[in-house]
């Protein structure tokens, strides 16, 4: 090439660069400052997690006078800034900030009324909170006069025990009486849980000091072994003689339903604008489908209309011990092709490669009976140390068809592509975490994959309805429950009347829904959060505004959050800083004959 012609493609290559790079100078002058709230909430969500880590007791003054004013000095700092000014996404953001910090100081309403009630069972709770608080502080502990402390704790709980113990009163005259304070079960329960956490709170404290502390060891070894055994023996005597459990009990739930306020409060922190007698009609109706398709299904597998016949026959379609972790396997793979073959959602080659397997314990299927999924599936199936009829209830529980139906649901597209997702997407946003988001996406793919045609064979249909059906049961029991309406051992009977399961895993999934390991709503999160994907489904696939894989993608993109606020999210609605939930997802006023 001559040398004048390198020099014009040189002048061209320079002037060319120029104006890209003018071009790009001026799309970011233009374009949107940086975002300001993903580094508010990364604080925020750093913070909590800092005072979670630090207030441990959970009952203590302390701690629900610390967090209630984090949460209002969040409201406060929002409060402040200028809402107009933000942009569209920070406007989200600061909503789902507003929000979380309203519906913590609703949650610790709750407790600080729980707590409350638990008093006259606990009188003996400050001791423990102090100590630990000193450790907090950093206070070294005087040795003598902490093994006082303890020794007279030890007097207190036993005085306790016998105003509250009727035979302690038995041959008193009326004089010598003191008045037995009435105590609810429920309340005794909540205190017998309690104090199981204040025992280990007691156990770290003690555990920061021993042997580090020559004269702590020595006033206080022993007087904390008669303090452990104390509330040991308490515990043992709440739930026998207050609650009414025997030791050996392995099958009564007690439950603490938290009352209509209560809930309505958390169904408007999750933006549901509907009232629990409301939503149990929803469920009742979407209950009734299921139960046409699931006589349809028992009609073709020859049962007529005996439904639990067909539901029986499924229940034998089990693999034999051993098999089951590599039936998860194929399982799991036919959901993610099933899902790359329709383009439903965008799979990365990684997280097919990534997701593992591990194998539930015997003690945690007593709340768990079926699989359970995240970063990892965790299968249900029997083990050597179980019962011949735990065995057999765990082979009849995980059945193929039941399983077929719900390892997508665990794994991909379910739980396991939200968590791939969501450390990858606005991760900040994990702290937004609600089930109506997680639990209803992985809900709303049981219920796509259905419309798709998944379900073939009438045994696999019936696998799908009981899942189905089971999840409106949910709320159904759950609400009447927390209403005060329903018993434990009423919401036992119906989930046996109307789902299916075996009677173990109905108790066991009573248990989870009132052991406190989930909030009171959790539950019914899966049936409404699915169908808030259903109604946002038809309002931008149906109208072809998106394709299904935009949708799925966008929604795994933009990570957790009340599903209302997605969808004023991916639908730019015009935002303002009182937002308050409006969307009417499944009509107004639903009511069910």
């Amino acid at each position: 090439m001559a040398g004048s012609q390198r020099k014009a493609v040189w002048i061209f290559i320079v002037t060319a660069v120029s104006l890209c790079s003018t071009n790009f100078a001026a799309q970011v002058s233009t374009s949107t400052s940086t975002p300001k709230m993903p580094t508010i909430i990364e604080q925020a969500r750093a913070d909590e997690m800092s005072l979670n880590r630090t207030y441990t007791v959970n009952i203590s003054p302390i701690r629900i006078a610390r967090m209630e004013k984090f949460y209002n000095d969040q409201l406060a700092m929002l409060a402040a800034m200028d809402f107009n000014q933000l942009s569209e996404d920070d406007r989200v953001d600061y909503l789902l900030l507003k929000n979380h910090a309203t519906s913590r100081l609703h949650r610790l309403s709750v407790e600080k009324k729980q707590i409350e009630e638990m008093q006259p069972l606990l009188p003996f709770a400050p001791t423990i909170e102090n100590l630990v608080d000193e450790l907090r502080l950093k206070q070294r502990p005087d040795g003598e006069k902490t093994a006082a402390t303890l020794t007279e704790m030890v007097k207190q709980i036993a005085a306790t025990q016998k105003q509250l113990d009727p035979k302690s009163h038995e041959g008193l005259s009326s004089s010598e009486e003191k008045p037995i304070p009435t105590i609810d079960r429920i309340v005794a329960n909540r205190a017998a849980l309690t104090v199981e956490e204040l025992d280990e709170a007691l156990a770290d404290w003690f555990k920061e000091n021993d042997g580090y502390d020559p004269q702590f060891t020595w006033w206080v070894a022993q007087p904390y072994k008669d303090t452990h055994k104390s509330l040991e023996d308490y515990v043992s005597f709440i739930k026998e003689k207050l609650v009414g459990i025997p030791a050996d009990d392995k099958t009564t739930v007690v439950g603490d339903p938290v009352g209509r306020e209560a809930l309505m409060n958390d169904l408007a922190d999750n933006m549901i604008p509907y009232t629990p007698e409301e939503l149990i009609a929803i469920a009742q109706t979407e209950y009734d489908w299921c139960m046409r398709e699931m006589l349809k299904a028992s009609h073709e597998m020859g049962y007529g209309d005996d439904w639990h016949a067909a539901v029986e026959k499924v229940k034998q379609m089990h693999v034999a011990p051993g098999e089951q972790p590599e039936l998860i396997r194929k399982l799991v793979v036919e959901g993610s092709d099933f899902v790359k073959k329709n383009d439903l959602v965008t799979v990365p080659p990684l997280a097919d490669e990534t997701w593992n397997m591990i194998m539930m314990t015997p003690q945690r299927q007593l709340v768990n009976p079926f699989f359970t999924g995240g970063n990892e599936i965790s299968v249900s199936y029997p083990t050597d140390t179980m019962t011949f009829e735990q065995r057999e209830m765990s082979m009849r529980g995980n059945n193929i068809p039941f399983a077929r139906a719900t390892a997508f649901h665990e794994m991909i597209p379910g739980h396991f592509l939200q968590f791939y997702m969501s450390a990858r997407y606005h991760p900040y946003r994990r702290i937004f975490s609600t089930p109506f988001w997680g639990e209803g996406n992985a809900f709303w793919w049981e219920m796509l994959f259905w419309d798709k045609g998944f379900d073939k064979t009438p045994e696999e249909k019936v696998g799908a309805l009981v899942w189905r059906m089971h999840r409106s049961a949910r709320i159904i029991f759950t609400m009447n429950f927390h209403l005060g309406k329903w018993t434990p051992e009423q919401c036992v009977k119906y989930l046996e009347q109307n789902v299916g399961f075996d009677s173990e895993n109905d108790i066991a999934e009573v248990r989870r829904s009132f052991d406190g390991s989930v909030g009171p709503l959790y539950q019914s999160a899966y049936l409404l959060g699915a169908l808030q994907f259903r109604a946002l489904h038809k309002e931008l696939v149906d109208s072809k505004k998106m394709t299904d894989r935009q949708f799925h993608d966008a929604i795994l993109h933009e990570n957790e959050m009340p599903i209302e606020m997605l969808r004023a999210d991916l639908e730019r609605q015009a935002l303002t800083r009182d937002f308050k939930t409006s969307w009417k997802f499944y009509g107004e006023h639903p009511t069910h004959p």
